[in-house]
């Protein structure tokens, strides 16, 4: 494969990062990484009126090659700002303020809809700057740069992860992700994640504490339990509840055409557009299944079949 000097128009997939890796093994200074979209987040709310959320990594990828140069000169997209700030910030941690860099970054992960797609992005580029550095990042500080940044996803951990997504002040290991299908119905609608961010909503947040107790304890418990009806139920409770601070126009419809498959729930992006439909994979056609979701939803949507996934940094 070959990494162009620009941002990539086209995806790359995931497999072909492993042939690259391999080959960058020998080359010091050189490393890349991946990290996984979301589809939105299986939980969000409040927990002792600490915002936080367990993402719902989805089998989507940002790819990111990091190459050091000594020169002290970037080579990187102009289009990336997040990713190039959490780069610099991780250097100046690691105190190497001096130390240029050659950055690609290869996706095919939409903006501003719910997929994390600045979380996968400056996670990437964050594991990967470690390896070249051959001073590999735990979860722990990427996350802690990435939230320097912007609030951030909690795919930077392994398995599923309940994360503050602003501060940074914790992450709960719950376990890892269950054999689930995610049919991903994306409208194509933009939000702007920072102007929603700025909007002070803990009034209303204090308001639903009761509710998003419960849908992170039906979290808990499932994924300990590998319990995908009970994940399904607590998804399906935090994605109504949200509706009281973002409402999403398609959500009704959603949840009745998943009933009519027999999902066990659906989730979706608390500040995007998308809704994921979970299912049980053994008893879902993926053809079929997204053929029916297209077809009765009067609206226009991409219908996307993907895999529930763990969270955390791909390598070789």
């Amino acid at each position: 494969m070959r990494w162009p000097d620009e941002r990539c128009k086209e995806f790359t997939p995931l497999e072909q990062i492993r042939d690259v890796a391999r080959d960058e093994r020998s080359v010091a200074g050189l490393a890349s990484a991946a990290l996984p979209a979301g589809c939105g987040e299986l939980v969000q709310g409040t927990l002792d009126g600490v915002p936080c959320l367990v993402t719902c990594p989805i089998d989507r990828y940002s790819i990111a090659r990091v190459r050091v140069r000594e020169d002290g000169r970037w080579v990187a997209p102009s289009d990336i700002p997040k990713s190039l700030a959490a780069l610099r910030r991780a250097l100046s941690s690691l105190g190497r303020e001096a130390t240029g860099l050659e950055v690609a970054l290869v996706t095919d992960i939409p903006r501003g809809r719910g997929y994390g797609s600045s979380t996968a992005d400056i996670g990437a580029c964050l594991y990967a700057l470690g390896e070249a550095l051959d001073e590999p990042l735990a979860p722990a500080e990427v996350a802690r740069l990435a939230v320097s940044v912007e609030p951030t996803d909690s795919t930077l951990f392994p398995g599923l992860t309940l994360f503050d997504h602003r501060a940074g002040s914790f992450a709960e290991a719950l376990g890892q992700a269950p054999p689930l299908a995610v049919l991903v119905v994306d409208p194509g609608i933009e939000v702007d994640t920072l102007a929603y961010n700025r909007v002070d909503r803990r009034e209303a947040l204090r308001g639903l504490a009761a509710e998003h107790r419960e849908a992170f304890g039906l979290l808990r418990q499932g994924i300990a339990r590998g319990d995908i009806g009970a994940i399904g139920a607590a998804a399906t409770l935090s994605a109504r509840v949200h509706q009281h601070l973002l409402d999403n126009p398609l959500l009704d419809r959603v949840e009745g055409l998943a009933r009519d498959l027999g999902a066990v729930g659906v989730c979706r992006a608390h500040s995007g557009s998308l809704i994921g439909i979970l299912l049980n994979p053994e008893q879902a056609d993926p053809l079929s299944f997204t053929q029916y979701v297209r077809q009765r939803i009067d609206a226009p949507v991409d219908v996307q079949w993907r895999r529930l996934v763990d969270g955390g940094v791909c390598r070789p």
